[in-house]
Order: C-alpha cells, then sequence, then structure tokens
C-alpha cells in the first residue's frame, strides 16, 4: 500500500506518495524526518537514517521521481537535469531506488536553495 507524504523543503511545500518497495516502507517507518538541503544541478538530496542496498536499480530518473541513494543514505528529489544528464535524461549521481513520486509540478524546488531545511512526514488521512 502507497504512503502519502509532504515534503517541505524552503519555501516549498508538495504532496508525494511512496510508492511499494522495501526501500519506501524503510523510509515511511523513519519518519519525520528533518534535514539541510543539499542541491545538485536539479536535484535536491539529503542523508537520512536509513541504511538499505540498491532495489530495482535505476541509472535514469523521471521528473518528480523520488529516490533512495545507497551510497549517501540520501533522499533524493527529482525535477530536473543534473551535472551528469546526457542530453534532456536526469541521471543521478549513480544508480538510486525510485521510491515514489511527487504530485503535481515538480519543478517547484528550483526555489529550494542549498542549506534550507526540509522536513519530510506522513499525511494521515
Amino acid at each position: 500500500m502507497s504512503t502519502s507524504i509532504r515534503i517541505e523543503a524552503g519555501p516549498v511545500s508538495a504532496e508525494a506518495t511512496l510508492n511499494d518497495t522495501d526501500t519506501a516502507s524503510a523510509i515511511a517507518s523513519a519518519l519525520p524526518i528533518q534535514a539541510s538541503a543539499n542541491t545538485w544541478g536539479d536535484e535536491i538530496y539529503f542523508g537520512i537514517p536509513v541504511d538499505v542496498g540498491l532495489e530495482d536499480a535505476r541509472e535514469t530518473v523521471d521528473l518528480g521521481d523520488l529516490g533512495y541513494w545507497p551510497p549517501g543514505r540520501a533522499f533524493c528529489i527529482f525535477f530536473g537535469r543534473t551535472p551528469a544528464s546526457r542530453g534532456e535524461e536526469i541521471r543521478p549521481a549513480s544508480a538510486v531506488t525510485v521510491i515514489g513520486r511527487i504530485e503535481g509540478d515538480a519543478t517547484v524546488f528550483k526555489q529550494v536553495r542549498a542549506g534550507e531545511a526540509v522536513t519530510i512526514e506522513i499525511v494521515e488521512g
């Protein structure tokens, strides 16, 4: 069963849905999480207290995908090209597990700056 979450990052608040992967379940169990945003091109990432391996690894992702990056134990929000992208693709630094999707326009995350506070919590209801 999927889990609805709210992500607040700097001036942005967005809802998202975690998928049914084991990785997403582990992250849902760790919520709420507070962190500080790092940026890499049109990606926000930050460390979280979850340590799992890759599950259905993806080298490229879609606009609005949420990912888990095992080398950094990081939660990633993809809203455009990264420095590793080729052409119009969205390419993480290395393979990620896709754990969910932003609902609506993910490009609102372009407003978030490195160092801004990020909170992820489950939406009850």
